[in-house]
């Protein structure tokens, strides 16, 4: 049997299909029952159903994220083809899409998977929210988009964003430059997402402005942040003292975001991590939500997904 896929021109085509067709080999992999060549703006798909139907609606999908103006990877091929093997294609499209925000470039912000979909949409309905999973997943990115989505439509006044300066195996005594010099390396993942969102120069008039602020979670101490959009990075190594510390800071008309990875907590002793006790002590607080992210929301580069399993293994039978 044979399907044809008809895109609207030749750059829609090679956006749909990948540079060097790099899409399309992966489809083909996804799907080796199948046979799929392109001819220009047309693709052919030789093979039986339900295969055939399947690799159509996977093009079908690639092709909406084109059209909506997404930035396209390895992983929306593969996480397309996976939903549509399990029959999940119509909850794909509500994953696909939900715009979360448009950041500088004019690129649409949207969900990936759906432990993103659940996260965001956590933190739209809940006042706080836990997004707890592995490197890679975008907790931080999705929170900085909502963020930015919260102060451009003025439902929040400030942009606050913080982490621990603790060491994974550096020592700050050793680094040169005063404190702020110092710390900067550990909020470089934060000003990197604000400023995709914001633009370079738009997000430093606002940091002069005070109306985005950065900061280490010590600057946190004593203060009531109000209208604020709060997100506190990498969570699993504040202390038991500087998570209540910081949930603590939370004011009127305000939204937190607390994200971590309970696999990677740098404190001497693991069971210190303010974030293993939060789960335990918050689960079941009403206006709290608590997101659990795996492998399967990874969205960096695929050998990201294979490190993290990796490691899971080692350490089950170790």
């Amino acid at each position: 049997m044979e399907k044809r896929f008809t895109f609207a021109d030749l750059s829609e085509a090679q956006a749909v299909l990948g540079m060097k067709d790099e899409f399309l080999k992966i489809l083909q992999k996804e799907f080796p029952a199948c046979r799929i060549a392109a001819r220009g703006n047309e693709v052919i798909i030789l093979g039986e159903e339900p295969d055939l139907s399947m690799v159509a609606a996977v093009f079908d999908v690639l092709r909406y994220l084109y059209r909506e103006n997404t930035y396209m990877t390895n992983q929306h091929v593969r996480y397309s083809a996976s939903m549509i093997r399990q029959g999940k294609e119509e909850e794909l499209r509500r994953i696909y899409g939900d715009t979360v925000s448009i950041s500088a470039r004019g690129r649409l912000i949207k969900p990936k998977t759906a432990g993103q979909k659940q996260y965001v949409d956590s933190i739209r309905k809940n006042l706080v929210t836990f997004g707890i999973g592995p490197a890679g997943t975008g907790k931080t990115y999705l929170a900085v988009a909502l963020a930015a989505y919260y102060l451009k439509n003025r439902e929040v006044e400030r942009i606050i964003l913080t982490r621990p300066a603790v060491e994974a195996g550096e020592k700050l005594g050793f680094l040169p430059g005063d404190l702020q010099e110092k710390i900067d390396p550990y909020l470089r993942p934060l000003y990197d997402a604000l400023a995709d969102m914001f633009g370079y120069d738009q997000f430093q008039k606002l940091v002069s402005r005070n109306i985005i602020e950065v900061a280490p979670l010590a600057y946190m101490r004593g203060r009531t942040l109000e209208e604020s959009f709060i997100i506190l990075d990498e969570a699993q190594n504040t202390t038991r003292e500087q998570m209540k510390m910081f949930l603590t800071r939370m004011g009127n008309h305000s939204r937190v975001v607390v994200n971590g990875d309970a696999t990677q907590i740098d404190l001497g002793d693991s069971r210190m991590s303010g974030l293993t006790e939060a789960q335990r002590v918050l689960q079941n607080v009403s206006g709290i939500g608590m997101v659990h992210f795996t492998d399967e929301d990874v969205v960096r580069h695929d050998m990201v997904g294979r490190i993290i399993r990796a490691y899971e293994r080692f350490y089950r039978h170790e």
